[in-house]
């Protein structure tokens, strides 16, 4: 995690002064930092939890990480406002600070405690024979293919593969949310002058959607499942439902065209003349129902693969990158409509799938092997 948060450092530092070489090449590094840095948080999140507190946990891991959304973008919604270009001094603060703010939090990932059962495996280890504890090269390869195996054959089971197309709903909404719908509103000329600050305003708005989410469904997470009887199914079903509303205001609300047209932006009206407040409820919903997705999937992913939770979770970050990849592949040339019939239908099977696969854990929790299931 160190190690990755540096990279995601650098990442910011390049845009400080940014070179065509530069941005793509640390777009390819900062994509393999993505994925090991989401690997080992996953294991760490699953390591120091069990299957009672996994799903609280996971709750209060995602609505820290979505605080950036509403810090980053309130700076960006007040300096940027009524700006319609980016001068170089504006770029180099705000890319100065992130590099400032993301190297401290990646030396505080040094400061985590070891969980109490690896410490004392650690410890029972040294008892056993002190020179087991360094392990040869040849060793440490053996263990990453072993890891790599497991990747593979924890991707083929039936349940993940339920689960991957839930996981590949949340890599297309990841993209329109963060990419698509931001840029579609700066793009909306009927907002006036205001439209490019709504991009940063928007992130406010999905940031105080992910934060409520997370920390609804994480810190009241056993009061919802003990006392309502709420578990994982609902709360998935409660983002199907938001995310639904908000694919079909944004329809109303933003011009077809929006997503690819030229620079100066489209004066073309949908069904409805372009309404910031409904924009705004927009965003609101679509980070909302966001946490209602990830935060569920990180629980399941980590109650069911409690003892090989670094390579589940790798398989998640593989499946949720490659589908946000297609997706910023085809949202330079479709219209919004057919974009949002996308994430529709994948919205919707990625429910089902995940309610086959959580009724399936839900009857193992009360007993019941996975073989007889």
């Amino acid at each position: 995690m160190f190690i990755s948060g540096l990279v995601y450092s650098a990442y910011a530092a390049v845009f400080i002064e940014p070179f065509t070489w530069s941005f793509y090449l640390s777009s390819v590094v900062i994509g393999i930092a993505a994925a090991v840095i989401w690997t080992a948080q996953g294991n760490c999140l699953t390591v120091n939890s069990d299957e009672n507190t996994i799903g609280r946990n996971s709750g209060i891991f995602w609505a820290l990480l979505q605080f950036s959304l509403l810090f980053g973008n309130l700076y960006i919604y007040l300096a940027w406002k009524g700006e319609k270009h980016i001068s170089d001094h504006n770029r180099r603060t705000v890319f100065t600070a992130l590099t400032v703010i993301s190297g401290v939090g990646s030396v505080l990932f040094l400061l985590i405690r070891k969980p109490a059962s690896e410490v004392l495996a650690a410890e029972e280890d040294r008892c056993d024979d002190e020179s087991d504890t360094v392990l040869q090269p040849q060793e440490q390869r053996s263990q990453a293919i072993d890891a790599f195996r497991s990747a593979i054959r924890i991707f083929f089971t039936k349940d993940m593969l339920l689960l991957s197309i839930t996981i590949a709903y949340t890599g297309f909404e990841l993209t329109f949310f963060s990419g698509v719908y931001g840029t579609c509103l700066g793009a909306t000329n009927r907002f006036g002058n205001e439209a490019k600050s709504l991009i940063g305003l928007s992130g406010i708005f999905i940031g105080v959607g992910e934060i409520i989410g997370g920390a609804t469904f994480g810190l009241l997470n056993k009061f919802l499942s003990k006392y309502l009887g709420i578990g994982r199914n609902p709360v998935v079903l409660l983002g199907l439902l938001t995310h639904m509303i908000a694919f079909y205001l944004i329809f109303l609300n933003v011009p077809g065209d929006a997503p690819i047209v030229p620079d100066e932006g489209t004066n073309r009206v949908s069904y409805l003349i372009p309404s910031k407040i409904i924009a705004m409820v927009c965003s609101f919903l679509l980070g909302l129902g966001d946490s209602c997705f990830n935060t569920q999937l990180l629980s399941i992913v980590g109650f069911m693969h409690s003892e090989e939770s670094a390579p589940a979770f790798a398989v998640f970050k593989f499946v949720q990158s490659i589908s946000a990849a297609i997706a910023f592949g085809y949202s330079n040339y479709l219209l919004l409509e057919w974009q949002l019939l996308i994430l529709g239908v994948a919205g919707f099977f990625g429910a089902i799938s995940f309610v086959l696969v959580e009724w399936k854990a839900e009857l193992h929790s009360r007993g019941f092997s996975y073989e007889r299931i």
